[in-house]
């Protein structure tokens, strides 16, 4: 059996577990705790990834694979799933959306560091704004294509993008991004009623 570092509130885990949902592998990994953070390090994470960062996984042939962009290809080689397409210009727009979910994920997680991580008397509402611009800009980028998405969690770029819409729900509900992103809002109310998106909500 595998084995995943988890956390429910990872934007990355929740990819990783997503994926495992479409691909049928849920039940061929094992979850084990962890309690990842910028500046206490759990040397249980590392066992697996030097970095301790999760997502972090070991196959039964004690391979250790992170990050999650990797995790996942893995996970799609192993099912021989279709999730990422092999070839063609199909591949290289799946990875770029992958590659701007991830990216939003990225900024978003920096912001709320700022204020959640780091000593008051050292944070910076500039930085935190800069990585909201980021945000933004991501948001803009996803409403501009959205129209062209699957409803439905059959491709790892759109699983990406719907993975970071959901971590802005969980972690920045302030920031109303469906308020100036309606058509986004609209993609993301059937995507995010899939099974494997309901089941793997962050709490």
């Amino acid at each position: 059996m595998m084995r995943l570092f988890y956390a429910t509130t990872s934007a990355y885990v929740r990819k990783v577990m997503v994926t495992a949902h479409c691909l049928g592998l849920t039940h061929e990994i094992e979850l084990l705790d962890s309690a990842a953070h910028p500046t206490e390090r759990d040397e249980r994470i590392a066992t697996f990834n030097p970095l301790a960062k999760v997502p972090a996984l070991r196959t039964e042939e004690g391979l250790c694979l992170y990050d999650s962009r990797v995790i996942c290809e893995y996970l799609i080689t192993r099912a021989q799933g279709d999730l990422l397409p092999s070839h063609g210009d199909t591949r290289w727009i799946t990875l770029s959306r992958q590659a701007l979910g991830d990216g939003l994920v990225d900024a978003a997680l920096l912001a709320r560091y700022e204020f959640s991580a780091r000593p008051a008397e050292k944070q910076w509402q500039g930085w935190a704004d800069g990585q909201l611009k980021k945000v933004s800009a991501a948001l803009a980028e996803i409403e501009r294509h959205v129209s062209g998405f699957s409803t439905q969690p059959d491709n790892l770029g759109v699983i990406a993008i719907g993975c970071a819409l959901g971590y802005l729900d969980f972690r920045f509900a302030d920031l109303n991004w469906r308020t100036n992103h309606p058509l986004t809002a609209a993609w993301f109310a059937l995507f995010d009623a899939h099974p494997a998106m309901a089941s793997t909500r962050p709490h």
